[in-house]
């Protein structure tokens, strides 16, 4: 493996504004200051005060307790979690090459720092002795649940280990550090450098809405007067639904499905093929038979077959629903008089006519009714009402792209709890996508500890001076980030590690998705729901169309999502060599489940950030499946309540799920909030999916 130069050690540096206090209001960071040569300084002295840290809890020479191993654990680190945070918020909302470059280099030596931590044998083994005494040292629920998931942390990490093992996991992780990082870089350059500039002719169908943003992602591109397609989703799903120009609906998604997979310098399967490889030789040196059951052993779900049980149950009334609406999606085809099949580059565009004709609804209807600015304050007024917060914006706060907005969060009784940073528009720095990260999160280890919690986006900007239309997706997404943007800011734990979204994986989607539900129920749209010129609330007629409307194509939706997540449950459960084609495994496997030639899986392989940009959700994309059972059953409590509001329900769901964090066990959290077990049939009742037999 080819060496990526060290860092050099400097001492610290003050004129560093990574390396002082901030002297910002809430001591955010001071954006305007930081420049990409600030970074290598600061990660290294981060590095070299974390690792004398470890150091001396390492060699404490005192009997180990819970106050000089697991809590000194907590307080270690502080000055690399504040570098770190900042410094992935803007590699990933608003980068440039300085710090693609530098991301190559930190992304390495971040591994390098972390393996002889984790696999630290004295450590551990002062871990291990206080996990073996649990039960007599008296301590609260969340100091045990700490000492719990940190034991666990360290035996995953391979810290039990013999030493050659150890010293071939710490190779591992560095190749997978720099696999990851470069699978990323890859797609954001394939992501940057194509777009369809849309002539006079290359209008038909689209909106003014969707030109006007295109007109704003032009302009953002240097190209002032142009109209172009990105290949943002925020661009590419509204073209495919209203062009009218079948060539360019097609030259269109062909380009977006194979981001990453363009036999350039951008291609990202020899990639795919190394990072399995590695995972799975990574499991077996842990003595797991597949890097699944190792990834699954520490979630809700447990197994790759329970997994695999949830969505092959999902599968199959999708799959049918989705081959029938096929059927009437090639009638309408003909109908029209085309004389070609349904392809996947047309299923948007006819599905779109279709809903019209059942449901007399189309996005186009709704949009102007839903600006980003209403539907912002739509997710406050609903988070005002559930947990008695408040939200006032603030103009004193550094930000990193003068698109990002802040408010401060107050709780129901005036006092600080929160900063919150939206920043919602497509722009070439930022990869695709939408996501919710934080700055810094809350903790009481040592004083109240305020989050500053992020949501990025990835909407289109309207033309100059008007605003932002969303489409009825975008608004949930919006709510959706939200959802874990309270997670983090209603975190009430005193661990750092417990804090937030510090949760299974097949946990930390329930409060997102949950949130959702709020986005469309008609008390909230009437309210929120105003046309962006003459300020009317949605017609009543319109939003009875659009509630009934909501149900279709989930055929098609739960399709392409659950093809993503049986792929990567697939790619992590088969020995590495089965996917050594990876065109050709996924080629294999989508034959194995029958799915529709005409439908695409949600992320094809080689852009599939979530399981390779790295591994947080590597064998884990079905979390999102799994959190839908327990959010369509927890919205549940309620409509049983008979107010969507319900001031009881609502402080059981702060106290049992936003504000606990890590601090419990998900299944333990979930059954006191809604004193049972989920039902899986919530899921499929709420994706208007039965289980009828499944289609020829």
């Amino acid at each position: 493996m080819s060496e990526t130069p060290q860092m050099t050690t400097s001492t610290p540096d003050q004129s560093n504004p990574l390396l002082k206090a901030w002297q910002t209001p809430f001591e955010t960071p001071p954006f305007a200051e930081l420049l990409p040569e600030h970074f290598l300084p600061a990660f290294e002295q981060a590095f070299a005060d974390h690792a004398a840290e470890i150091a001396a809890i390492t060699h404490d020479p005192s009997e180990p307790d819970f106050a000089n191993t697991i809590t000194a654990l907590e307080r270690s680190g502080k000055l690399l979690t504040r570098v770190s945070a900042v410094f992935y918020d803007l590699v990933s909302a608003h980068s440039n090459p300085a710090l693609l470059e530098i991301d190559k280099e930190v992304s390495l030596r971040m591994a390098r720092h972390w393996n002889p931590i984790m696999m630290n044998a004295v450590l551990f083994g002062r871990i291990a002795l206080l996990h073996g005494n649990r039960a007599s040292l008296h301590l609260t629920g969340e100091q045990l649940r700490l000492l719990e998931r940190t034991y666990t942390r360290y035996h995953r990490a391979g810290a039990g280990l013999d030493e050659t093992a150890k010293a071939r996991m710490a190779e591992i992780n560095e190749r997978l550090a720099h696999l990851g990082t470069t699978f990323s870089h890859h797609l954001l350059a394939d992501e940057q450098e194509w777009l369809l500039e849309l002539g006079e002719a290359d209008r038909e169908g689209l909106s003014d809405s969707f030109i006007a943003a295109a007109s704003a992602a032009a302009e953002e591109r240097g190209m002032s007067g142009k109209a172009i397609v990105t290949l943002s989703r925020s661009s590419v799903e509204p073209f495919l639904k209203t062009s009218t120009r079948r060539d360019l609906r097609e030259r269109v998604y062909k380009a977006f499905v194979a981001r990453g997979d363009n036999g350039n310098a951008n291609d990202n399967n020899a990639i795919i093929v190394e990072i399995l490889a590695l995972r799975a030789e990574s499991a077996k040196l842990l003595g797991y038979p597949t890097f699944a059951a190792y990834r699954l052993e520490d979630s809700m779900a447990k197994t790759p077959a329970a997994v695999r049980g949830l969505l092959e149950r999902v599968w199959k009334p999708a799959r049918a629903q989705a081959l029938k609406d096929r059927d009437e999606l090639q009638q309408l085809i003909v109908e029209e008089g085309g004389n070609f099949a349904l392809a996947p580059w047309d299923w948007r565009h006819y599905a779109e006519k279709l809903r019209q004709r059942r449901a007399n609804f189309d996005d186009a209807a709704i949009k102007p009714y839903l600006t980003l600015d209403n539907m912002i304050e739509a997710a406050f007024d609903c988070a005002h009402r559930l947990f008695g917060l408040s939200f006032s914006e603030r103009k004193d706060i550094p930000v990193w792209h003068p698109d990002v907005r802040v408010w401060e969060v107050k709780d129901s009784t005036g006092e600080h709890k929160a900063l919150f940073y939206g920043d919602y528009f497509a722009r070439p720095s930022k990869r695709s996508g939408a996501w919710m990260t934080t700055l810094r999160d809350q903790q009481k280890l040592d004083g109240e500890v305020a989050p500053l919690a992020i949501n990025v986006c990835n909407f289109s900007k309207g033309a100059e001076g008007q605003p932002s239309l969303l489409s009825p997706d975008d608004a949930r997404t919006l709510f959706h980030e939200f959802g874990h943007g309270l997670h983090g800011m209603l975190s009430s734990v005193t661990y750092p590690s417990l804090a937030g979204t510090s949760v299974f994986t097949d946990f930390v989607e329930l409060p997102s998705q949950l949130y959702e539900h709020w986005q469309e129920q008609p008390q909230v749209l009437r309210e929120f729901a105003r046309h962006y010129q003459t300020g009317e609330p949605l017609p009543d007629d319109l939003l009875k169309r659009f509630l009934n409307a909501r149900k279709f194509n989930q055929g098609f939706a739960t399709v392409e999502f659950v093809a993503s997540a049986l792929m990567d449950l697939e790619f992590h459960s088969q020995p590495a060599s089965a996917s050594a084609d990876v065109r050709g495994f996924e080629r294999d496997e989508l034959a194995k489940i029958g799915m529709p030639a005409e439908i695409s899986m949600r992320h094809r392989p080689q852009q599939f950030g979530h399981i390779f940009s790295g591994d947080h959700y590597a064998a884990g994309y079905y979390s999102y499946m799994w959190s839908e059972v327990m959010d369509a059953d927890a919205f549940g409590a309620f409509e049983e309540a008979g107010n969507i509001f319900d001031p009881a329900t609502a402080k059981r769901l702060h106290d049992d799920i936003y504000s606990s964090g890590g601090s419990r066990d998900p299944e333990e959290a979930y059954v006191a909030f809604r004193g049972r077990e989920p039902e899986a049939d919530a899921l499929l009742r709420r994706r208007g999916l039965s289980e009828t037999p499944e289609a020829a």
